[in-house]
């Protein structure tokens, strides 16, 4: 730490950025108007499986963004950090997407009500599934005390109710403190934080159990919940990143956020985005081809056929091998333009990510085969559908309600805790 605070410009054009009110409407009320037509369209879609996946795939994609910098202020109120202060308000505004994105589930609440959720969930039709594999209905059969979807649906609005009162707590004391500069906010922030770590463990794990492990009913792991997680890390911890980066291009926080700090965001990201989602997804394969049980290796066999094996290379090079030794050194980390490249490399490996762990389908009949050559020749011509439409435009609806919307907060909150008790430290930070 150095000795004394740098001079630093605190007026409002360096520390509020209401410029960014008008394009982030503008770009929240275009994103809105893509993903409503297209809604309109996957309705009437031939495969609306696909449709439902893929909005799947594009509305968690935007929610693990928003999760992960939800922890990121959980994990700096439970450590009492002081560095992250500068970079905790864009922070917020992306965790603050949560108060919304609850919207995005809707499609799935519609086709329930409709009876039709098996578009996407075998495990809501078992008479549908008893006619495709009656092996794996009556397997399935056995998890319906959990698999149903009245349950389902409950549990959906207990992890949606549940991230929506942590965003709402945390950003919102935070929000205040600006205002009346009460230490109280900061002491009831580190009290709940530790219980809210446990509440986003237990949401975070079980949704994906729900929303991704249950699309492959028959299949299940007991690391997933793990391996989720540190998507939401990957996610949210690179688009702040990318966040900071452009609003000091702009002309905002210029003298506050610093070389430093970009440096421990870099830190944050090679440990959860590249190192510890490789140990997890290397644990997860290796425990399961050691188990060799069919239900479990046929979720691996099926990202390993047709154009899925390249999908699965693409991945381990894109998400470990190449991140990792570009990251590993430390200027990359505090170079502003090799970290802004770097973070959105790892936001665009978690969407690849939840495209590989979204879209495949165990084939029913994967299990007559004798040898994994067999399998591999007879679906040779499996198509990923990684140039589907649906994969680009919901992408890019859903990515310009996020970014509209945390433009829309960052004008209304300020772009930095003006009034946190350790402002200052964080001001001054330097790594050893």
């Amino acid at each position: 730490m150095s000795e004394s605070a740098p001079a630093i410009n605190f007026s409002p054009s360096n520390i509020r950025g209401d410029a960014l009110s008008t394009p982030g409407t503008a770009l929240r009320i275009l994103g809105f108007a893509i993903l409503v037509i297209a809604f309109v369209m996957g309705m009437r879609a031939q495969d609306q499986g696909l449709f439902l996946r893929t909005w799947m795939q594009a509305w968690l994609f935007v929610t693990t963004i928003s999760l992960g910098a939800l922890f990121f202020l959980i994990v700096h109120h439970i450590t009492h950090a002081g560095w992250s202060v500068v970079v905790r308000r864009p922070a917020e505004a992306i965790a603050a997407n949560l108060q919304w994105l609850w919207i995005g589930f809707l499609p799935f609440v519609f086709y329930w009500w409709k009876g039709e959720l098996d578009f996407i969930f075998p495990w809501a039709n078992l008479d549908a599934l008893k006619q495709i594999s009656a092996a794996e209905a009556e397997l399935v059969a056995k998890k319906s005390a959990f698999l149903n979807d009245k349950f389902f649906m409950i549990r959906a609005g207990v992890y949606l109710v549940t991230w929506v009162v942590l965003a709402r707590f945390f950003v919102g004391n935070s929000v205040a403190q600006d205002s009346d500069g009460s230490m109280t906010h900061t002491k009831k922030l580190e009290k709940w934080a530790g219980p809210a770590a446990i509440l986003f463990g237990l949401t975070t794990s079980f949704a994906a159990f729900d929303w991704i492990m249950s699309l492959n009913p028959a299949w299940f792991s007991t690391m997933f919940g793990v391996y989720f997680f540190v998507g939401c890390c990957t996610g949210g911890f690179a688009y702040i990143g990318i966040v900071c980066l452009r609003l000091q291009a702009l002309g905002y926080l210029k003298g506050i956020i610093t070389t430093e700090h970009y440096q421990d965001i870099g830190k944050l990201l090679f440990a959860f985005g590249v190192v510890f989602w490789a140990y997890i997804a290397f644990s997860q394969y290796m425990l399961i081809w050691y188990g060799n049980i069919p239900e479990e290796t046929a979720w691996f066999l099926a990202r390993q056929i047709g154009e899925w094996r390249w999908v699965s290379v693409v991945l381990l090079f894109g998400h470990f091998i190449l991140p990792f030794l570009f990251l590993i050194s430390r200027w990359t980390k505090r170079w502003r333009g090799t970290l802004l490249f770097a973070c959105v490399w790892m936001v665009a490996a978690q969407w690849f990510d939840l495209f590989y762990l979204i879209q495949p389908k165990i084939p029913h009949d994967i299990g007559v085969y004798d040898t994994y050559e067999q399998i591999l020749a007879h679906y040779s011509n499996e198509s990923a559908h990684f140039f589907s439409p649906w994969n680009w435009v919901l992408l890019v609806g859903f990515m310009l309600m996020l970014t509209g919307s945390t433009m829309r907060r960052l004008s209304s909150m300020g772009l930095l805790c003006i009034k946190d008790p350790r402002l200052n430290e964080s001001l001054r930070f330097e790594n050893m």
